[in-house]
Order: structure tokens, then sequence, then C-alpha cells
């Protein structure tokens, strides 16, 4: 089953924006995803991960990431055949 890590800074008070993408993701994909782990991680972290593979970088994307592409980057990935309504409007 696929798995969903979130990295996330405590000392930035990072853990409710983690929880948050937490519950966006388990709520889009309640049957492809098995868990969604909230991990405190070093100062200035914010990683979100689908089974190892590094999905949002806030270092390296210069920024948290917007729910769209992430859901978007997510089912692409455990169930590509699969609409997300109005997620799929948006722009990528």
């Amino acid at each position: 089953m696929n798995r969903i890590e979130i990295d996330y800074c405590p000392k930035c008070r990072w853990l409710l924006r983690a929880a948050w993408y937490a519950q966006e993701l388990l709520t889009s994909f309640e049957d492809e995803l098995g868990e969604v782990a909230l991990r405190p991680a070093p100062s200035g972290v914010f990683v979100i991960r689908l089974n190892g593979e590094v999905l949002a970088d806030r270092k390296r994307d210069g920024g948290f990431p917007d729910i769209a592409p992430l859901k978007r980057a997510v089912r692409d990935r455990v169930a590509p055949d699969r609409a997300l309504g109005h997620t799929d409007c948006s722009n990528p």
C-alpha cells in the first residue's frame, strides 16, 4: 500500500500545515493510501514523499506546494486513470 511521509519542522510551527496536507491527501485518496506519516524534522525542513519519492520540498521548490498540483502528482502515481473533479480544472 502507498505511504506518504510529511517531514516538518516543529520549531517553525508547521505541524498544523503538515496535518492539513495529510487530511487533504487522505480525503482524496482514501482507497489508495495506506498511511500518512507526520515526522518531526530539523529546522526549516518541509518535505512530502510518496513511497520514498520526493514530491515537494520547501527549500528546493522555494515554498510550500499548492494542493492541486500535489494531488495531481499523487494521483498520477497511485491512480492515474482517476479524475480529481475540480482539482483537474485548476491550472497546473
